[in-house]
């Protein structure tokens, strides 16, 4: 006589987190909807921004473009690390070497130097650090990438062919093919298209098997040792990642700028893009777009309005904000649910094998 087969989909929950009550529907997920809300602003900003206001609109988008890079490695692979300003600073001094002595100002030519300059900088302080023999620490990775982020500044500092504490002025205006990207709302759109092809590009590699494998290493790295995955390798990879984003924002902020110097490589940098991310919420990659846009906006009103205190009002205001809301700004809009992410089993229903009566 043959058994029935039980219905798997109709069995006990496994566990609280999966239940849901009947008749409610599941939440929307609003990260979508703020990603298209904020692209949508970035898009238009031009149309309202005075042409004053201009080239602070292209920065805010090369800064989120370099916070974007370290959201990247923190958030998602766990990896606290102070060198972004570094792969940022080199691929701008590189672009500008080429800039001045070989007198190239291609796009075509110069970003993929900075981002292969940057990429290649990124796997060799990825390698040193995080590819030993023993598991390293995030502490030892923090110091490292510090330690380096200041030799790189005291280095270009006291460099004569790097222009030492002045950097390199007056570089040409970028082009491609002819087609001059100058300052205002054509850089703006450079910046623009930049920032949106490589927020593309990291939402794609979190919601590969990547990305699952990263989430599952930022939420417990032992298990994932255990499932046999190489974590270290797995973070030396998104090392390397995060470096060349970081460098197509240095490469494109040099010429934004029209000069490079050694503050583009120090702690302080380093320090600037960990508050960015801080106060937005880490591992949404959004929220690396919003504290730019909040800590810059607000940089910008109190300079203007406070210029003598500005930085301690900053200061108590990101400390608040950090103090009663630790996820950050992007924790007013989306869930802990959402942002943490959440993977429910699916169980395909089969056909049932009823049991002949008598």
């Amino acid at each position: 006589m043959l058994m029935s087969t039980p219905n798997l989909s109709a069995s006990k929950p496994l566990g609280r987190s999966w239940a849901r009550r009947p008749g409610h529907p599941a939440p929307q997920p609003r990260i979508p909807f703020i990603e298209a809300i904020v692209f949508a602003m970035m898009l238009v900003m031009p149309v309202f921004l005075p042409d004053y206001l201009m080239s602070l609109g292209t920065r805010v988008l090369l800064l989120s473009l370099l916070a974007l890079s370290f959201d990247l490695v923190w958030g998602f692979a766990g990896i606290m690390s102070f060198g972004q300003s570094v792969f940022f600073g080199v691929a701008g001094y590189v672009v500008a070497i080429l800039a001045r002595d070989l007198g190239i100002s291609d796009l075509a030519l110069l970003a993929p130097a900075g981002i292969l300059v940057s990429l290649c900088l990124s796997l060799l302080v990825g390698a040193f650090l995080l590819l030993g023999r023993n598991p390293t620490s995030m502490i030892f990775v923090s110091l490292g990438t510090l330690t380096i982020s200041y030799a790189a500044e005291r280095l270009a500092r006291g460099s004569y062919s790097l222009g030492g504490q002045n950097g390199i002025p007056s570089l040409p205006v970028l082009q491609l093919y002819g087609y001059e990207f100058s300052e205002g709302p054509r850089f703006y759109y450079l910046a623009f298209v930049a920032l949106l092809l490589s927020y593309a590009l990291c939402r794609w590699l979190v919601r590969s098997q990547l990305g699952l494998a990263l989430t599952g290493l930022r939420e417990n790295e032992a298990r994932i040792v255990f499932f046999g995955y190489k974590v270290q390798h797995l973070k030396a990879l998104i090392f390397a990642v995060s470096g060349a984003i970081a460098g197509l924002a240095g490469s494109l902020s040099a010429f934004n700028d029209g000069f490079v110097g050694p503050n583009m490589l120090g702690v302080v940098m380093s320090t600037q893009i960990v508050l960015y991310v801080l106060l937005g919420g880490t591992g949404t990659l959004i929220g690396a777009l919003i504290g730019v846009v909040a800590i810059e906006s607000a940089s910008f009103w109190l300079a203007d309005s406070y210029p003598q205190i500005w930085p301690v009002i900053l200061g108590m205001m990101l400390l608040i904000v950090v103090l009663f809301r630790p996820a950050g700004l992007i924790s007013f809009m989306a869930s802990k649910r959402e942002r943490t992410g959440s993977f429910k089993p699916t169980i395909k229903k089969g056909p049932q094998r009823v049991a002949p009566r008598g």
